[in-house]
């Protein structure tokens, strides 16, 4: 089963001052967001292979979609997130078919690695409904500078029937960081912690 897809809003945040203090070189983190029929809305089905494979298309599509968006190869990328929400016909399940069991492979193929988990959430709403996108470094979960999140929405999404999948990804940490931790310089990428 393929994507019916109705359509993809891409959202690029900047940050340029924090606290009034100038970020330089600033923050940049992006989103590839999709709306997708959903195929299982308003029945309860046994068997979602079927979304589970939507998922690793997904994965591919909008990891290359949100990297492209800030300009930078996938290797570059040094944090990353994903999220759906399904609408009111929908179940918390269909989200996490998407979500979990295949998209974050080809996500990590386009990154160039990624060895940490990408960090998710999933929650049921109607049009208008955000996404809290979670972020975390790709590599190394114990990161805080990369703790973060990034919010989106889109007005007319997701209708009864549909799903959002959101993949978010960055070019850095939270402006400013300064409460400690492993630092990039010091990741191992080894275990997807430290």
């Amino acid at each position: 089963m393929s994507a019916v897809i109705r359509k993809i809003v891409t959202v690029v945040e900047e940050t340029l001052t924090e606290g009034g203090k100038k970020v330089s070189p600033p923050t940049r983190r992006a989103a590839a967001i999709a709306v997708i029929e959903n195929p299982f809305a308003g029945q309860y089905v046994e068997d979602l292979a079927p979304l589970m494979a939507v998922g690793e298309e997904l994965g591919e599509l909008l990891a290359t979609k949100a990297a492209a968006a800030l300009g930078i190869e996938g290797s570059k990328v040094q944090s990353y997130g994903k999220a759906a929400a399904v609408g009111e016909n929908g179940e918390l399940e269909h989200a996490a078919a998407i979500l979990h069991p295949k998209l974050g492979a080809p996500v990590r193929k386009i990154l160039g690695k990624g060895a940490a988990l990408i960090p998710s959430s999933k929650k049921r709403g109607g049009m208008g409904t955000s996404l809290d996108i979670p972020l975390g470094h790709k590599d190394a979960a114990f990161v805080r500078s990369h703790f973060d999140g990034m919010e989106v929405q889109i007005n007319d999404a997701p209708r009864a029937n549909e799903i959002m999948v959101a993949v978010a990804v960055t070019d850095s940490g939270r402006p400013l960081p300064r409460v400690g931790g492993l630092t990039v310089a010091e990741i191992k990428g080894e275990d997807g912690l430290r």
